[in-house]
């Protein structure tokens, strides 16, 4: 299993690592409500520090911000959280030679994610510096065009009445005027 591939699937939730059931599931090659049971039959080897359920609110941010939809109208159950130590116990449940080669591919990556943010412990701020910015640019940008849209409306506005006065005042001349010609 590549290690991008996998690297692409953890995500920062909570202020931890973690990989969400769908991708776990997709790697072991199962359903996610194959995996998503055996983790019910079996929550009390899952206490919060290992796997947790997505709020809502976390669930649509994640989805805006990795540019997702689904096509039938949303999720039915919200996605669990697996963090590192959460993977670890899922090899327990799905003891499938592909499970065991795809948990070492995992902690492979887990521990290569960790690698890059312990060699430059800068980087962590300065993505969070990038972050902001960029919440600052997108509020900026909405707040430019909603400005822009109500300038233009009103200039749309302007034209609008412009011509209503254009066209009384030349149905007015119309009439005004003294007619010639036979009767």
């Amino acid at each position: 299993m590549e290690l991008q591939v996998i690297q692409n699937m953890i995500y920062e939730i909570r202020g931890q690592k973690v990989m969400l059931d769908r991708d776990l599931a997709k790697l072991y090659g199962v359903e996610t409500k194959a995996l998503k049971r055996s983790v019910k039959n079996n929550m009390k080897r899952f206490p919060e520090d290992f796997m947790f359920v997505l709020t809502r609110e976390e669930w649509e941010s994640l989805r805006c911000k990795n540019c997702t939809s689904n096509s039938r109208g949303g999720v039915r159950y919200l996605p669990f959280a697996f963090t590192e130590q959460g993977v670890a116990m899922l090899s327990g449940l799905l003891n499938s030679d592909t499970a065991v080669n795809v948990n070492i591919s995992i902690m492979r990556a887990f521990v290569s994610v960790r690698r890059i943010l312990s060699v430059m412990p800068g980087i962590k701020d300065e993505i969070e510096t990038l972050k902001r910015k960029m919440e600052e640019l997108e509020r900026c940008t909405l707040e430019a065009v909603n400005d822009l849209s109500e300038d233009t409306r009103k200039e749309l506005d302007d034209i609008y009445l412009a011509l209503a006065q254009l066209a009384s005042k030349q149905k007015s001349a119309e009439s005004a005027r003294k007619r010639i010609g036979y009767k």
